[in-house]
Order: C-alpha cells, then sequence, then structure tokens
C-alpha cells in the first residue's frame, strides 16, 4: 500500500493535469458497460417522470426554471445578488439596480410561471424596470413607473433587499440553531436528519475567527441535546469551514495555521466526538485543498478520536485531484485505524477557480472546464468510496436522479451509504427515493442572519441557474425527462474534442495579442518549493 506522503505527491501532480487524460482514468474507475449505463438512464428518467406527475416544485426550481442563466434577466439579478455583497452605499445600490433591471424584458415572464410568487416577483421587477427607465411610454404601466418616481429610488432599493431576502428564507432553515432544529422537526419526522451549516466564512480577523468557533461551539451544545442514537449515522451533524477559523487560512501563514486553527478545530471536533454526532470540515477553494488535508491529518490522528466514526470530509468532483485525495482519505483512515464520512459534492467555485487560473496564467485549470466531466468524475469517485465502505461511509451529495440512480444501481450493501440534498431544493426527488427504496438521506441546512446568506446563495443560483442544470430543468415539462438524465459518458464521447469557447485555456487569455504571462502558484507546495531552491 502507497504511504501517505506518496499520496500526496500524486495529489499534487495531478492539480493542473489534462482534463481528457483525467477523464479517461475516471471512466475506467466508474466501470459501467454501455448496458448497464441505458438502464439507469431509464430508471432515472421513470424518477423524472414521477416527480413531474406527483410532486410540486419547490419555489427555487420553479424560479430557475424561469430565470436561469440562460436569460439576460437570470444573469441580471445573479449580477445584482453578488454585487450586492460589495456595495458601499445606497447611491451605488440605486445606480446599480438601475444597471441591471432598466433594460430587461421582464413583460415576457409574466403568467408564465405555476408559482405565484415568481409572477408577483416578475411584476415588481417589470415595475421597476419600467420606473427606472427613462424611455417615453404611453398607458398604465407608463401612469405607475411615474407614480413610483416620485417615491424615490430608496423604496425600490428596500424592494429589491426584500425580494434578496426572500429568496433567502428558502435556503435558510433558521436564524438560530434552535429556531433551524425546530424548524427542521417535521422534516425529521419523515425520516430525514440534518447536518447544520453555521453561515459566515473566510474570517478577516481574529475576532471574526473567535466568533466563529463560538458560534459552531453553541451549535454542537445544543445538538447534543438531540443526539440521542448510537448509531452516529441517526444523529444531527454539523459541517464547518476551516477559513472561518482563522484570518490567515493560506499556505504562507502554514505555522500559524498548524499552531492556531488546527488546535480550535480540534476543540470543536472532541466537543462533537463526546456528543457522538457527525462533523464535516466543509470543502472551500482549490487553493486551500493542500493546506486542509495537513489540518486534517493533525486533528484526526488525535488518540482521544479513537472509536467515534463521526468525523467527515467533503471532497469536490469537479477538482482533478479528487480521486487522490479519496485515496488519501482511505489510507489515512486505514493507518489511524478510523472509520471516516466523506461527502461526495460537484463543486461550488468553478467559476472563481477557473477566473483565477487565467488571472494568474497557470498551465491549466484546477477543475474540470465540462459539466459532463464533473459528472463523470462523480461516478468515478462514488465507485471509489462504495469500494473503500470498510473505512469510509459515503455520503452522496446531489440533486441529479442520474446521479442518484447510477449510485444506487453501483451499490451492493444496504444502508452503509446516505444521500443529501440541500435545504430548499430536491425535496420532491428525495422523498420518492426515500419512499420507495428505504434510503438514508441527511439535509444540509445553513443556519445564520440573513447579512450572512448573500455569499452562499449566490454560490446556489450559480450551481443550479444554467439552462443544463437538473433543478432548472426537472419543471420545464418542454425538455423530454430522457433529456434531463443524459448519460454523461456518452455526452462526453461527443464533447471530448471540443474546446467550450466559453472557457479559454489561461495562456490564451490575451491571443491573439499575446500570450497571456506565466504566473506563480502560490499556493503551490511545489511551486514553492522550486521557487525557494531558485
Amino acid at each position: 500500500m502507497a504511504t501517505l506522503s506518496t499520496l500526496r505527491k500524486s495529489i499534487r501532480s495531478q492539480h493542473l493535469t489534462n482534463e481528457q487524460d483525467c477523464i479517461h482514468t475516471l471512466i475506467k474507475t466508474a466501470n459501467l458497460s454501455a448496458d448497464t449505463r441505458g438502464q439507469t438512464v431509464l430508471r432515472a428518467a421513470k424518477i423524472v417522470e414521477e416527480i413531474r406527475a406527483e410532486k410540486s416544485p419547490g419555489l427555487m426550481e420553479v424560479f430557475l426554471a424561469e430565470y436561469g442563466l440562460s436569460t439576460n434577466e437570470g444573469v441580471a439579478l445573479m449580477c445584482l445578488a453578488e454585487a450586492l455583497l460589495r456595495v458601499p452605499d445606497a447611491k451605488t445600490m440605486d445606480d446599480l439596480i438601475e444597471d441591471k433591471l432598466s433594460e430587461k424584458s421582464w413583460n415576457s415572464h409574466i403568467g408564465h410561471s405555476d408559482s405565484s410568487l415568481v409572477n408577483a416577483s416578475t411584476w415588481a421587477l417589470m415595475l421597476t424596470g419600467k420606473v427606472l427607465n427613462t424611455k417615453e411610454e404611453e398607458g398604465i404601466n407608463s401612469s405607475m413607473g411615474r407614480l413610483v418616481k416620485r417615491v424615490g429610488e430608496p423604496v425600490i432599493r428596500r424592494a429589491v433587499k426584500a425580494a434578496m431576502k426572500e429568496m433567502g428564507n428558502q435556503f435558510v432553515l433558521g436564524q438560530t440553531i434552535q429556531e433551524a432544529v425546530k424548524r427542521g422537526a417535521k422534516r425529521q419526522a419523515m425520516g430525514y436528519t440534518h447536518s447544520f451549516d453555521m453561515l459566515g466564512e473566510a474570517a478577516l480577523t481574529d475576532r471574526d475567527a473567535q466568533s466563529f468557533v463560538a458560534s459552531y461551539a453553541d451549535a454542537i451544545s445544543y445538538l447534543a441535546k438531540h443526539s440521542n442514537s448510537d448509531d452516529v449515522r441517526k444523529n444531527p451533524g454539523i459541517s464547518i469551514k476551516l477559513s472561518a477559523l482563522h484570518p490567515r487560512y493560506e499556505l504562507a501563514q502554514k505555522d500559524q495555521v498548524m499552531d492556531i486553527l488546527v488546535a480550535r478545530m480540534l476543540d470543536l471536533t472532541l466537543q462533537a466526538r463526546n456528543a457522538n454526532m457527525g462533523l464535516n470540515i466543509d470543502a472551500e477553494e482549490a487553493d486551500r485543498l493542500d493546506l486542509s488535508l495537513d489540518v486534517i491529518e493533525a486533528v484526526l490522528s488525535d488518540p482521544r478520536l479513537a472509536g467515534w466514526d463521526g468525523f467527515g470530509v467533503v471532497v469536490q468532483a469537479y477538482s482533478k485531484r479528487a480521486p487522490y485525495v479519496i485515496n488519501w482519505l482511505h489510507a489515512l483512515a486505514e493507518k489511524l485505524d478510523r472509520k471516516i464520512m466523506v461527502r461526495l459534492v460537484k463543486g461550488a467555485y468553478w467559476d472563481t477557480e477557473v477566473k483565477r487560473a487565467q488571472i494568474d496564467g497557470l498551465p491549466d485549470f484546477p477543475v474540470f472546464t465540462k459539466k459532463t466531466a464533473t459528472d463523470i468524475s462523480y461516478i468515478g469517485c462514488a465507485r471509489q468510496l462504495l469500494g473503500f465502505n470498510a473505512r469510509i461511509y459515503p455520503q452522496f451529495a446531489t440533486h441529479n436522479a442520474h446521479s442518484v440512480q447510477t449510485i444506487m444501481d453501483m451499490a451492493t450493501l444496504e444502508n452503509m451509504y446516505e444521500f443529501q440534498r440541500l435545504h430548499g431544493m430536491s425535496g420532491g426527488l428525495y422523498d420518492q427515493i426515500m419512499d420507495k427504496n428505504s434510503m438514508r438521506c441527511r439535509i444540509y441546512a445553513p443556519v445564520g442572519v440573513h447579512d450572512d446568506l448573500l455569499a452562499y446563495l449566490v454560490r446556489r443560483l450559480l450551481e443550479n441557474g444554467a439552462n443544463s442544470s437538473f433543478v432548472n430543468q426537472i419543471v420545464d415539462k418542454e425538455i423530454p425527462a430522457i433529456e434531463v438524465v443524459n448519460d454523461p459518458f456518452d455526452a462526453w464521447d461527443a464533447l471530448k474534442d471540443h474546446i467550450s469557447a466559453s472557457v479559454v485555456n489561461p495562456a490564451d487569455l490575451y491571443l491573439p495579442e499575446r500570450i497571456n504571462s506565466a504566473g506563480f502558484d502560490i499556493t503551490s507546495v511545489t511551486d514553492m518549493a522550486r521557487m525557494t531552491a531558485a
């Protein structure tokens, strides 16, 4: 068996490797015949048909179907939501709202949705656009526009912020852990469990970090009262972001991180261990992966954690390093004689990773540039995790019926894994899966005040707003069910030789004028060692 050190070198070597080579290996790992894949697609399509026939879609699915990233209006809303994070004053916010809302074709969306709330939002957005558009128009819309114009932009500003807050309510289970547990009781009675995420990340000061630590500790203390089973899988859990525990969570400050952050993380982990509840370390941006593995090894190696199966790590399948991280985690569990949890997700920082690689002039991207590649990686990594069942309890977080059905078709051991979904999304999919297959499902439930919501909300909208997203397509009955759950392996064969025009290779960013300047990756252990040696 390879040593942990050797496996870490393998992880680093795959950071910016060729996408096609990665997928070729993952296709072999998945080991699914064309016939098997075809049967999976048929079963998954049946799930979609049953969801459409029996379940009312959630507000988020309806909203994305109307305002996905394939529409100018959808893009405007995404830009507005993201930019509100940095708006310094009311005047700038008014200018931003005018820029993003005044020229969009909101009229075309009125009455299209089955949701009265979405239709009402469309009317409000249209009216806002009319108010801010200086072109003279006849009729009632023009009269109403002039009326609200006299009221002033502050009214519009408050309305837009209120709309964003209402959208956030669909994603946040509660503003406090007590409220979240209370609101989650209904789902718990249906057989679901929860993993609570205290909103807030990337502490800017040590005071911020200490506040986050206290928030996590308070949540664990309260959840301990609800951890009544000897089986950690049946108890609530908590998810923690390492960037919330230290303001300089970066490779250049590794000594501080391994001293201060590890101690804070270990204290929280021991609290979770004493409550016999699950604790997952959330995945973050690619430049923090290597350092996070150092933290994970240091914490998990503490002998006081022996005999507890609740320590968890999140792995992002869109990362080219994902299968190698899984191998390393399995080897670490073997070495320490532990059983750990691994939550497999698709990935939440794609736009950031692509743009950073281009800005830094890196040789390639740390993530897959095609959605089909990520879907294949997810299946290949799922096969790995199911094969490591003796040491790893897999937690499959996905809203895609094809991914769900593929995992159920690959699995051989009952009740040795669970599915996970986000609060506010894919309720119909998992209600059906649990009812017909007696599966475990855990709901990832954010907790916090709305001021901390926007970064999380924008990631969710960007993840699921594309017109190729399952969440976007599930309510669009114009799209045949068989197309909604298309086989990613077949899709890859059709796309693999075509470079996406929307994702420019970092070196080609300024062509035809010039080749992009080559940067140094100061978050890479390998590059830092090379620079030090030079």
